[in-house]
């Protein structure tokens, strides 16, 4: 869809220990070369899965912004479907989370996965049949939105189960790479398969691509899970879980940054269609060109999160925000194609940057217990925000212009990370 995945509990029982942020298990900070986390059996076949179902997916995305700007020519229908789509998140990833917590994580993302590719065949079906609407296509993405709520803090926190804490550091990179590598492919295939058959091949490749995750999940050879002896109620995790990020600064601050720029940030995805087609009068061909350039660069900035030191990852996520905002601003002056697809690809590369330097982060030093709850609030911040600023940057767009929209975006990205890295200094 639009979007470019339970008793009552004691006082005591709240108290969660401080771990701060900038301790990192040497498990973890051992960074293990990419290719040998595909030894992993059960992770091998996740990553294989994965990658074309994202692929798919990618297709889809392209394809169904395309469909919705076709049926309304409205920049504000492109912001509401992508509010719809991932506004869900923001209220429902806790809940998500507090599931994946509880539930066999596998089992869930069967559930999930097999749930979206209903979706994607129901609209399979729609755009075949030529009765798609555009209240369709808002009913389907307002459901997405509520799948995805629970599937990606699940998957974020299934990663330890597939590679254990040794590999989880370069894992959860590969995870980056392996999303971002179908961010190329799918929309260039997406773009030429629009301008030749139109949208509904890309909804229909999609449907099929669900088969490869659902296919490794069943595949898997799993540890039997341990005992999770008593648990509480439902809201007491919830609890628990909110009490946990707030005792812990870094996780705080970590979150607000990232919230902010996937709120002001964010958008340049959201409006790139209505970019490439007023603003540069591309086809559908050099639309895919430019989704396909935005995974290109968030692929390197993946990449070079791996890379990073351990003083470098604690400055990463601000200065990540400081270098998206900077080439935001300058993508929204450019009257040109290849010049567009120049800039996008550092805005895009910092966005990226941004949210695995700050997963990395999160993931090396949260308990194993609370790992669902805490990777819930990292969806909430990386993807939950960026509805709400997609939905205030479509209005705003319909009034001012998307050229100037994603200026003042970027401008309060750069502003948000120039202000984090100073405090950040202060503080030591």
């Amino acid at each position: 869809m639009l979007t470019f995945a339970g008793g009552a509990l004691s006082p005591a029982a709240l108290v969660v220990p401080v771990v701060p942020m900038s301790v990192v298990t040497p498990e973890i900070s051992r960074r293990t070369p990419l290719i040998q986390v595909l030894k992993h059996r059960n992770y091998r076949l996740f990553f294989w899965g994965q990658l074309l179902s994202q692929m798919g997916l990618w297709m889809h995305i392209v394809a169904q912004s395309w469909l919705v700007y076709r049926l309304t020519g409205s920049p504000l229908m492109l912001g509401v479907t992508g509010f719809l789509a991932q506004a869900p998140i923001l209220f429902f990833a806790v809940f998500g989370g507090a599931i994946a917590d509880r539930m066999a994580r596998r089992k869930l993302l069967i559930i999930t996965q097999a749930a979206y590719m209903l979706q994607a065949t129901i609209l399979t079906v729609l755009a075949f049949t030529g009765a798609v609407e555009m209240w369709h296509l808002i009913v389907l993405a307002l459901s997405y939105g509520l799948i995805t709520a629970i599937d990606t803090p699940t998957r974020q926190a299934f990663t330890l189960e597939l590679v254990g804490r040794a590999d989880l550091q370069s894992a959860i990179a590969l995870n980056a790479i392996m999303f971002n590598g179908a961010r190329v492919i799918g929309p260039a295939i997406a773009g030429v398969v629009i301008g030749i058959t139109g949208e509904a091949w890309c909804f229909a490749i999609n449907a099929v691509s669900y088969s490869a995750v659902l296919l490794s999940l069943i595949l898997m050879r799993l540890e039997p899970a341990a005992a999770k002896g008593q648990r509480s109620g439902a809201l007491s995790d919830l609890i628990e879980g909110f009490q946990y990020v707030a005792r812990h600064r870094e996780i705080r601050t970590a979150l607000i940054v990232l919230a902010v720029a996937s709120f002001a940030g964010g958008p340049y995805l959201t409006l790139m269609l209505a970019f490439a087609n007023d603003v540069l009068k591309a086809t559908s061909e050099g639309y895919g060109l430019l989704m396909a350039t935005v995974g290109a660069g968030a692929l390197l900035g993946a990449v070079a999160m791996n890379r990073l030191s351990a003083t470098a990852l604690r400055y990463a996520p601000a200065t990540a925000a400081v270098g998206l905002g900077v080439f935001m601003t300058a993508f929204s002056f450019s009257r040109d194609l290849g010049l567009a697809a120049a800039l996008v690809l550092p805005t895009s590369f910092f966005l990226m940057l941004q949210g695995s330097s700050t997963n990395i982060t999160l993931q090396s030093a949260v308990d194993d217990r609370m790992r669902g709850r805490v990777m819930a609030y990292y969806t909430m911040a990386f993807m939950g925000m960026i509805p709400f600023g997609g939905l205030a940057a479509g209005a705003l767009a319909t009034v001012i212009g998307t050229p100037l929209t994603l200026a003042i975006g970027g401008t309060v990205c750069a502003l948000s990370g120039a202000v984090s890295l100073i405090l950040k200094r202060r503080a030591g």
